[in-house]
């Protein structure tokens, strides 16, 4: 299965109870691809890892460069490219979760142009192509020291452009990025993107970004409640509208949600009993969604062939309906669930009683005006963002364009429709990452 997907296994040391790792098979057939012109996907980092920062990059990719020079330099106007590729997760902890793939321009090297990563090559030449390599990388997902860099610039840039999936994800995310990088610089020494006199004043923006966005976590609500606040009534009617949204769909997901049920059994106890391997959960997500799909995928089709079996005098019928409606079903769990998370949001938002509801939009409004005066004076970003940037970009997967859109996304089979790139399939809403006391193996 693996060579049919033209995958080549790579050796790694602590694969092997020895310690060595042998890939010289696995190197050659990888530059014979990239001479015959096919494309050659690598992952740099070494390692799937949930860290804040890009891990430093392993050389393979500059040497594979001057290795595949090397065997064509007889010919100038031999070229390799290399297209750096970074990946963004939204929340990668949790099921339907968004995700970001971005491309950076490629870096060209030839025979005739760079002669110096010809063999034998000065290894300072292949450690600065790996550096640009991972400036490129780094330039296109969300990084910064810590977590709490990036949960505060998230809530930073939808104080500042407050459209939820109105807004390209991809603009959300450099929006972010450009926030992250602000408030790290800040904290530098010798900062370059913040003037020395700003420097205390974006210091403290970030520390109160984070006291704000601590207080609507304890409260169970987010920010776009605080920043359009509703008299009573007005919430005690849209949590009724919620409520019987979210018991419609799920009474109407109901049959779908019993043939549902085996999957979701099965799934919770292959992950529990990987769990009890033990090891940090923030690096073992990827395996977690891997026992996911090993074992879900066999109870699936499980599920349809008994479907199909036992309902064997219409069968041609039920072949086509059993997994379309296991689809659609799955859709309306998910609008119900989240109608029901607005239900949940709204109780809350009544439980915190006018007094601190008007210290939260007071204190929200404060942090408005200097967001958005950083956004303005530092950062050079438009005056009038929910303009800008609701006009910008196409159809983009999730992309909400308008309150038409909006509603139309409620009958399609292929998308639920989401207000916020932060939504997952959970009954509440949660800004949650792993805590920044982790073990920082780099080596990794």
């Amino acid at each position: 299965l693996i060579a049919a997907a033209g995958t080549v296994p790579i050796q790694r040391r602590k694969d092997n109870s020895d310690g060595t790792a042998d890939n010289a098979s696995a190197m050659q057939a990888l530059m014979e691809a990239l001479e015959a012109g096919d494309a050659v996907c690598l992952f740099p980092e070494g390692i799937s890892r949930y860290h804040p920062e890009v891990a430093p990059l392993k050389t393979g990719v500059a040497r594979m460069v001057s290795d595949v020079l090397g065997r064509n330099r007889d010919d100038p106007d031999f070229e390799v490219y290399v297209l750096p590729c970074s990946i963004t997760y939204m929340h990668r902890q949790h099921f339907r979760s968004d995700m970001l793939v971005s491309y950076s321009k490629p870096l060209v090297f030839s025979v005739k142009n760079n002669p110096e990563l010809l063999p034998p090559v000065d290894f300072a030449r292949v450690r600065e192509v790996t550096s640009d390599l991972q400036e490129a990388i780094r330039a296109g997902t969300l990084e910064a020291p810590t977590w709490d860099h990036i949960r505060n610039a998230k809530l930073a840039a939808r104080i500042y452009a407050p459209l939820g999936t109105r807004m390209p994800l991809g603009e959300f995310v450099r929006l972010t990025r450009r926030f992250s990088d602000v408030f790290t610089d800040a904290e530098k020494d010798a900062p370059s993107r913040v003037a020395k006199a700003d420097q205390k004043s974006v210091q403290k923006l970030s520390e109160d970004l984070k006291g704000y966005q601590d207080e609507l976590v304890r409260l169970g609500v987010k920010d776009d409640r605080i920043r359009r606040p509703r008299h009573r009534p007005v919430i005690v009617w849209r949590m009724l509208v919620r409520l019987m949204q979210s018991i419609f769909f799920l009474l109407i997901a109901l049959p779908g949600l019993i043939m549902w049920t085996p999957v979701f059994i099965t799934t919770r106890l292959a992950v529990r009993n990987f769990m009890k391997k033990g090891g940090p959960v923030y690096d073992t997500w990827d395996d977690i969604s891997q026992h996911k799909v090993l074992y879900g995928i066999p109870t699936i089709l499980a599920v349809c062939i008994a479907v199909i079996t036992y309902t064997w005098h219409i069968s041609k019928f039920t072949l086509i309906v059993t997994p379309a409606f296991m689809w659609i079903s799955m859709r309306w769990i998910e609008d119900g669930v989240a109608a029901f998370r607005a239900f949940n949001a709204l109780f809350r938002l009544l439980l915190i009683g006018k007094p601190a509801l008007r210290q939260l939009y007071e204190k929200r409004s404060d942090l408005h005006s200097r967001v958005t005066n950083l956004a303005v004076e530092t950062l050079g970003l438009p005056e009038d963002p929910e303009k800008f940037f609701a006009s910008i970009g196409g159809k983009e997967k999730g992309r909400v364009r308008g309150p038409w859109d909006h509603v139309v996304r409620y009958f399609s089979v292929k998308r639920r429709r989401k207000r916020d790139w932060n939504e997952t399939l959970r009954l509440y809403d949660k800004v949650d990452y792993p805590t920044d006391d982790y073990p920082r193996d780099d080596s990794s």
